[in-house]
């Protein structure tokens, strides 16, 4: 029998969190208010299942060029191409080296 080739295919390492980070993430996570323009860091929450975008885009790094809901559109470079993810902030992250230089 043929091994299944669902969404979360693959992904039990990439998509679990270590003992110490188990539960919900911080309030400082959701409380972050990002503008358009803003890069970020997508890195899943396993929590949230049916917001997470597909495990191809853990650890990339996409700049948000809108909001749709309570969800951002962030647009994110795959081989040649440019994706549109559509995410809410559970699985997104300022992108660090941004605020450093700022």
């Amino acid at each position: 029998m043929r091994h299944s080739k669902g969404y979360r295919n693959r992904g039990r390492k990439l998509l679990s969190k270590t003992p110490r980070e188990r539960g919900r993430p911080g309030l400082s996570r959701i409380l972050y208010e990002y503008k358009e323009g803003d890069l970020v860091c997508i890195d899943i929450c396993p929590n949230y299942v049916s917001t997470a975008p597909h495990r191809r885009y853990q650890g990339r790094v996409g700049k948000i060029v809108g909001k749709r809901g309570r969800a951002y559109i962030i647009k994110v470079k795959e081989g040649g191409k440019e994706k549109t993810i559509i995410t809410t902030k559970d699985h997104i992250k300022p992108f660090m080296q941004q605020l450093a230089t700022e």
